[in-house]
């Protein structure tokens, strides 16, 4: 009965809790190839949301609970440190980003500080800054998705 009135909703019974399962679901399958695909959105039976883009940065942030690894190894071929990292950096460039992704993305940069200096040092690349810079343009991103909103709100109650 409050849960309507303190913003609440009722878990499992919902069509966005149904749809939010089937995300999580289907990401967990998904490989760094699928992933950045559908970030790109290119994937036309499943459209990119933004529950999606958390799922991606939780998996790749979060221990497997069986092995209490993370999603990256310090001893994967450097092809899959490479597309992880493209990915990341795909994602902050999404029109879909939020405030949750934006910190899951510093989290990635922190778990993963010791593989990307050792990734740049050995295939003289910069991922460490690309990254940092990655984080900067999502939250600019974010910061004019709000002030569009804030702006579309004026003009609304205005109209």
């Amino acid at each position: 009965m409050f849960s309507k009135i303190l913003g609440k909703k009722a878990k499992g019974n919902t069509p966005e809790d149904a749809e939010h399962a089937a995300i999580v679901a289907k990401i967990s399958k998904m490989n760094l190839t699928d992933m950045r695909s559908y970030v790109k959105n290119k994937m036309k039976e499943f459209p990119l949301t933004e529950d999606g883009l958390i799922e991606i940065m939780l998996k790749m942030t979060t221990k497997d609970p069986k092995s209490q690894e993370y999603y990256i190894k310090s001893d994967d071929m450097d092809s899959k440190k490479k597309k992880a990292f493209d990915l990341v950096l795909t994602i902050a460039e999404s029109k879909k980003i939020t405030i949750k992704v934006v910190e899951l993305m510093q989290d990635f940069s922190e778990i993963y500080s010791d593989i990307i200096n050792s990734y740049d040092q050995e295939n003289k690349d910069i991922y460490a800054s690309r990254l940092l810079d990655a984080v900067h343009l999502a939250l600019a991103n974010i910061n004019k998705k709000a002030e569009l909103k804030n702006k579309m709100n004026i003009l609304g109650e205005d109209g």
